[in-house]
């Protein structure tokens, strides 16, 4: 039987520590498109048109300044906005919509309407829209069916 010093299980364990850590600071801190808004710690709140929504704003894993819109009624988001150095993961914000927007993209680059630098994707159910270059993105995506009363696309900024 091989036995362990204290320094060593000490060391073990800070590791599987660390280890979750990483694993925990790793996942996402927010909900998707169409679910039920979680306020990351540190962000900061302030309500839109009269108060039919909410804009919670947070820095990502990257720096990067998301901007999550949620009904106040439902506490549901309807949309996501970002500017900074990193892309967010799309996927991400999309959730169960991703797939749609992938879909959508592919056809809109099958017919020629695509931009190195821009693109608007209009689907059935979601919109995005992304632009930029190296340490400079922003974008948008929203449910066009779910904004609320009294918010419209020109307020997603």
């Amino acid at each position: 039987m091989k036995t362990y010093s204290l320094i060593q299980a000490g060391r073990a364990a800070a590791f599987a520590c660390a280890l979750g850590g990483l694993c925990l600071a790793a996942a996402p801190a927010h909900a998707a498109l169409g679910e039920a808004a979680s306020v990351p710690a540190g962000a900061t709140t302030r309500t839109l048109a009269g108060g039919a929504a909410q804009v919670v704003s947070y820095l990502d894993g990257g720096g990067t300044q998301i901007n999550e819109y949620v009904t106040s009624g439902t506490g549901t988001i309807f949309a996501y906005t970002w500017q900074g150095p990193t892309q967010p993961n799309l996927d991400t914000l999309l959730g169960r919509y991703a797939a749609d927007w992938r879909n959508d993209a592919a056809a809109q680059r099958a017919s020629g309407r695509d931009d190195l630098h821009t693109a608007r994707v209009d689907g059935a159910r979601v919109v995005v829209e992304t632009s930029g270059h190296m340490r400079a993105y922003m974008g948008r995506a929203w449910l066009p069916a779910a904004l609320p009363a009294g918010v419209s696309e020109g307020d997603l900024q």
